[in-house]
């Protein structure tokens, strides 16, 4: 009993040790929450790009029903896509007005409060009425009266509920008594999960703006009606400024906005150097908005959602490669009963996914690729408070508190000076590049080895390495080790077996003959990649891996 008392006082006062290396403060968070309030008129000469969707919509409202639920048609997108002004364009056509006697606007918000909302729809219908003073029952009571027999569109603007219960309860208030209900509603939403609580038919999905509307929406908020004629020095500018927009219309006006009467070319080639969170940002721009979408995630899905700033632009994410680095970092809750470490972290993507916060790309047997939109990425390198950073050739100076470095720069042939002064590392991820020399990877392991404590994960693909220095022991936390493709590898290191919190290993395509005795020592392993001789493959032991769900070997005859 003695040693495991010990050894459980020995990681005690490692414990104490890391936290008082991280730096933690005590705060008192007093952060404003932005309600946003939206009305249903809209011009339709300011909107440009939404006809064929608008016409769509239509379609759907004008289409007979045969459910005795009032039908919901949810539209869904990314904040700033446009939902409401699509939602806003459908509302006030013509055809929607003589169909519909009874149109009703109401924004949701944030609090899908039952009692708030019938009063809201009551004040709509009876223009002006004020219920405060009504309980619940009065109101449903009374809501149900003055529905009775009308023809009805609600829209219910910016959704966010996802508890199934409360919306069963308004919708039961709006179902008619008898027959198809002849009403329509229109939700909009940033969610699926939001989607397909609220509805039995498949979400419109909004996607972004052609390049051509978003350049002529962009001219008509950077310049005064027929002025950008005189300055074709700044549309060129601003073509290449609205390409960072992908598509979404908030970005185009937030940008096209800062420039308004701005005709110095410096002033437009700043906008278009600078990545969009470091750009001044009011309360209805891009990203207070889409930052709407950061505060409505748990504590534990935000700070995966900034993880995923590691990466650059345009990045092909790997569910597996990303999930891995999570559980290295703690980023997952505990798993329930029956539940894995990956089941939780493929639930964690699941609901960024339905958030649109990311895009699924590929989907493959045991995993998906996916990618996250460049204004998610912009949002989470703002709310990264500086644990993250992405370093090239010309990086100059980091941040002492950095957590998270990802190089990737073909430029960068030896590893930065400024790397030796940082000591809270805990990912080091280095792109693959055809220029890395040698010198380079073996500082770089070096260096982690002798600065980088609390390192968790390091991903070093592509690696020039022949061997691992033995003092890699030495990195007690490291929890994901990734050495794919380095082909000059043949054996690892007497002290491997050290790194007993290891959990993830990937040694494919590396020049190891066999498994080695090292490797089998490490009981916390879960997944395992592993090129090694046909021959040797009898020698694997997986019953010493009590932990393991995922084994990958690749086996060479010569």
């Amino acid at each position: 009993m003695s040693p495991k008392i010990k050894y459980i006082n020995g990681r005690l006062g490692e414990l104490a040790t890391e936290w008082k290396s991280f730096d933690l403060r005590q705060y008192s968070d007093n952060r404003h929450v932005f309600r946003r309030e939206t009305i249903s008129f809209v011009h339709s000469s300011d909107v440009i790009g939404r006809d064929e969707d608008k016409e769509n919509i239509i379609s759907m409202l004008m289409k007979q029903s045969e459910d005795q639920n009032v039908p919901v048609i949810p539209i869904v997108g990314l904040g700033g896509l446009g939902k409401t002004t699509l939602a806003q364009l459908a509302f006030n056509d013509d055809r929607v007005t003589s169909l519909f006697p009874l149109k009703i606007w109401i924004c949701v918000s944030e609090e899908f409060d039952l009692s708030r909302l019938l009063k809201l729809i009551i004040q709509s219908v009876n223009k002006g009425e004020r219920c405060d003073d009504l309980t619940l029952e009065a109101l449903q009571a009374h809501l149900r009266s003055l529905l009775n027999d009308k023809k009805f569109l609600l829209v219910l603007d910016d959704a966010w509920n996802e508890n199934k219960a409360k919306w069963v309860e308004l919708r039961n208030l709006l179902r008619p008594t008898d027959g198809f209900s002849p009403n329509k509603i229109i939700v909009t939403t940033r969610s699926l999960n939001v989607a397909s609580i609220m509805s039995s038919i498949p979400p419109y999905i909004l996607k972004g703006l052609p390049l051509e509307d978003c350049l002529t929406l962009f001219t008509k908020w950077a310049f005064n009606d027929g002025d950008e004629r005189h300055y074709p020095n700044l549309i060129r500018i601003g073509e290449e400024i609205v390409k960072k927009c992908k598509g979404v219309p908030l970005a185009v006006r937030t940008l096209g906005s800062l420039l308004f009467q701005k005709t110095d070319e410096s002033d437009w080639i700043y906008i278009r150097e600078n990545e969009i969170w470091r750009l001044e940002q009011h309360e209805n721009d891009i990203l207070p908005v889409l930052k709407l979408s950061y505060n409505h995630l748990p504590s534990h899905l935000q700070r995966c959602l900034v993880f995923l700033s590691l990466y650059k632009k345009d990045e092909i994410y790997y569910s597996d490669r990303v999930i891995c680095l999570w559980m290295a970092n703690g980023l997952l809750e505990h798993p329930k009963q029956n539940q894995e470490w990956e089941d939780v972290g493929k639930r964690y993507l699941n609901k960024l996914l339905s958030r649109c916060l990311i895009q699924k790309e590929e989907d493959f047997h045991l995993k998906f690729t996916f990618k996250m939109h460049d204004l998610v990425h912009d949002l989470a390198l703002a709310v990264s408070r500086r644990e993250c950073k992405i370093m090239n050739s010309k990086t100059k100076t980091v941040d002492e508190n950095v957590r998270h470095l990802f190089l990737c720069d073909e430029k960068l042939v030896e590893v930065p000076r400024v790397l030796e002064k940082l000591e809270k590392v805990q990912t080091v991820i280095v792109q693959d590049s055809s220029l890395r020399s040698k010198i380079f990877d073996k500082s770089l392991i070096n260096l982690c080895v002798s600065n980088f404590k609390y390192l968790r994960a390091l991903e070093l693909r592509d690696s020039l390495l022949t061997a691992l220095p033995n003092s890699i022991g030495n990195l007690k936390h490291l929890r994901e080790l990734d050495l794919a493709r380095s082909e000059d590898i043949r054996e690892l290191p007497r002290s491997f077996y050290k790194l007993y919190c290891l959990q993830s290993l990937n040694l494919g395509a590396t020049s190891l003959k066999q498994l080695p005795d090292s490797v089998q020592r490490l009981i916390e392993l879960r997944h395992l990649v592993i090129t090694i001789e046909a021959k040797h493959l009898k020698e694997i032991r997986a019953g010493c891996w009590t932990s393991l769900q995922y084994l990958e070997c690749i086996t060479v005859s010569n």
